[in-house]
């Protein structure tokens, strides 16, 4: 297939809280424009956007999926993306590569959590936005309601061009506010629509609303606000000029109406697309980082221009190799070529540029300026690099920031053959999801999988079954505790053994106290005299870091002690590293329990965003986890508490928030210090140890 015309090339994602229709929505995009023969359903499984087994299941998209249409000599691209809190990490990656976004909110929900994260991230990178209100067919449903929503909780004002004809079941049609014309749906899954008369129940409210749209357009023009004042026509080609600018310069949040179910709405929503949103080349440059000084630089984007394109997502096929996606922001690239990794400094072999269609994909001769496309099996380059013309001017996309793992589990292969493929599998579907992070705890000798919640865990360990054979069964990790003391002591340690011949005979004196919290392992030599030569010292010093390693209390590292060798003796003959090693191990037991020992356990900083409305219950429910609350604010989403809890009260907790919030609240956690674990816990916790030990 020949190369596409940059200036004719349009690249949107479809973003939004879940559940709010946005697959529905890009079906609808798919099947207007004949990039499809059918009207595709999620709720049957036909998606061909969610086509992965796990997104069929759960009836909701897992990972950004992409496909085209050509609309009115365009070429529309289309992404569409999660609206799950588990999945949205992936959303912002392909927000990276787009020109502009259809924010998707369902009439009867209203904004919600994710919708005012997407927002944010939409203002952060200065993406023209249309907001399209969605699922008007069902009940329960108020356009106006939702513009008021929009108003107060995205602190925007919107402007809607089009205004609903029918309410919930009996949702019809839409009154045109640009050209003032009513139009009604033909019934069909068709999308297509006849002209008819503006209800008079709805005429005051649309001649009300036309006002303030011509108001609020007339107020990005100096022209048209001069014509507006003075009384003036102004014509539907001055709003549609006025609209352009104000839409790509994202001073104007246009509002659209359908329900992308039935393919209402979707032929207007291609319309906009095409008409208002900019092509890939309204941008003269875009924000890179130098690779020499580390400082942000500017990339000129031009159509004949030196290469610059971004790879901003890898998928793993287990029978096709790796995929790697990349969006091409200046110059060109050919199929059969070579083109140079700028952050690896590595050639790569490309073979055929290819456009992604669901999970189908169709071969291209290149890709342009503007152009989203994927070429298989490339050997070095992973998500995040920048593809340059060799020895010209390098510059890096600038590295995303992803989403902090909440959520781990210590995870063994069902069957021992899986064992070896476990890690390399797993290394394949984190290069595919950065989010996802596989490790091995030394201190418990586990592999630990840890992601953004139980939904991404749960799916992870699906996706490893299915796509590389490898059945993992999953358990609550290890909790890391650790051993200290709150006493000191002085101690003898000795060793003397004789069983014929050579001897061992070792006799050390240490004293034992606390390091404040984080202090680690201090070891001191106060031996004057030649109590014991210098040589055997570092044994006495191992002798007490391994016992330190296997704990005494219940098998946990100890940590924040310092021992002083203070004296001790030897014999000429019998004396050796080993028998010295023994005696300060031994000193080091025996005088560990006189010292007052404890338990101690991680405490997470734990920020958790929740609507207004269950702020007191989260409150309460993490007193009852041992925590502290230590502030509240309002933030994106809702109200922020943030607190101190520890870890071991926080295992479960992703899938408890969601449950106690149904789905609207999230949450960050990560390492801040190690505290004393409470009496009555520490001895449940020792008694277990012993009888595991057993």
């Amino acid at each position: 297939m020949k190369k596409n015309e940059s200036s004719l090339i349009r690249n949107i994602a479809i973003v939004g809280h879940g559940k709010s229709g946005k697959t529905s929505l890009a079906e609808a995009l798919l099947f207007s424009g004949k990039a499809t023969d059918r009207l595709c359903k999620v709720d049957n499984g036909e998606s061909v956007l969610d086509f992965e087994p796990e997104e069929k299941d759960r009836k909701m998209t897992i990972m950004s999926s992409f496909h085209h249409v050509n609309w009115k000599k365009h070429l529309v691209n289309i992404i569409d993306t999660p609206g799950d809190a588990n999945f949205v990490s992936d959303t912002y990656n392909s927000l990276q590569v787009v020109d502009a976004a259809v924010l998707v909110i369902d009439a009867a929900s209203g904004v919600q959590v994710i919708t005012e994260k997407v927002w944010q991230h939409l203002k952060e990178l200065n993406i023209p936005t249309l907001i399209f209100i969605n699922r008007l067919d069902r009940e329960n449903t108020d356009f106006f309601a939702i513009l008021d929503s929009i108003k107060n909780t995205l602190k925007v004002n919107p402007a809607p061009i089009q205004v609903p004809i029918g309410s919930d079941l009996n949702f019809k049609g839409f009154v045109d506010l640009i050209k003032m014309k009513g139009y009604e749906f033909a019934g069909d899954e068709s999308g297509n629509v006849s002209d008819c008369e503006i209800p008079s129940e709805i005429s005051e409210k649309v001649e009300e609303m036309r006002q303030k749209l011509i108001e609020d357009i007339a107020e990005s023009s100096e022209e048209l606000l001069e014509k507006y004042l003075d009384g003036q026509e102004i014509t539907s080609d001055e709003i549609n000029k006025v609209i352009k600018t104000g839409v790509k310069d994202c001073n104007l949040y246009c509002v659209l109406c359908g329900a992308g179910v039935k393919n209402y709405g979707a032929r207007q929503l291609l319309d906009f697309v095409t008409q208002y949103f900019p092509s890939p080349l309204d941008r003269s440059e875009i924000e890179a980082v130098d690779p020499k000084s580390n400082e942000a630089k500017k990339v000129a984007i031009k159509e004949e221009g030196p290469l610059f394109a971004y790879v901003f997502k890898t998928i793993a096929d287990p029978y096709a190799g790796k995929l790697t996606l990349f969006r091409v922001f200046s110059g060109s690239i050919s199929s059969d070529s070579t083109i140079y990794n700028a952050k690896k400094q590595v050639k790569e072999k490309i073979g055929q540029v290819l456009q992604i269609e669901g999970k189908a994909q169709k071969a291209l001769e290149g890709a342009v300026a503007g152009d989203i496309v994927a070429v298989a099996k490339l050997k070095e380059t992973t998500t995040g690099d920048t593809f340059c013309d060799e020895g010209g001017e390098t510059a890096f996309f600038k590295a995303l920031e992803h989403q902090k793992p909440v959520a781990s589990y210590a995870i063994y292969a069902k069957s021992r053959g899986d064992e070896d493929k476990m890690a390399g599998s797993f290394a394949r579907l984190t290069e595919e999801d950065p989010t996802l992070q596989l490790k091995r705890n030394d201190e418990t000798r586990e592999f630990i999988l840890s992601g953004v919640g139980q939904v991404h865990l749960d799916v992870a360990a699906a996706r490893l079954k299915r796509k590389f054979g490898v059945d993992i069964e999953m358990k609550l990790p290890k909790l890391p505790y650790k051993e200290t003391i709150k006493g000191r002591t002085k101690i003898q340690g000795k060793h003397k053994k004789q069983s014929g011949g050579r001897g061992q005979f070792a006799d050390t004196w240490i004293e034992i106290e606390p390091l404040p919290r984080g202090g680690g392992f201090e070891f001191v030599d106060k031996i004057v005299g030649g109590a014991i030569p210098k040589n055997y010292i570092p044994a006495v010093q191992k002798g007490i870091v391994n016992q330190m390693k296997e704990g005494i209390l219940a098998g946990y590292p100890i940590v924040d002690i310092r021992v002083t060798l203070y004296d001790g003796s030897f014999h000429d003959v019998d004396s050796s590293d080993m028998a010295f090693q023994i005696a300060g191990s031994k000193g080091f037991k025996a005088g560990f329990v006189e010292c007052k020992p404890v338990l101690l356990e991680p405490v997470m900083s734990v920020e958790i965003t929740v609507p207004e409305d269950v702020t007191g219950d989260i409150m309460g429910d993490i007193n009852s986890r041992r925590g502290r609350v230590l502030g509240m604010e309002q933030s994106v989403g809702g109200q922020l508490v943030k607190a101190m809890v520890p870890l071991a009260e926080m295992q479960q907790y992703s899938a408890e928030l969601t449950s106690m919030t149904s789905g609207r609240g999230m949450f960050t956690m990560e390492f801040d210090h190690y505290d004393e674990v409470p009496q009555h816990l520490s001895e449940k916790i020792i008694a277990a140890s012993k009888a595991g030990e057993e």
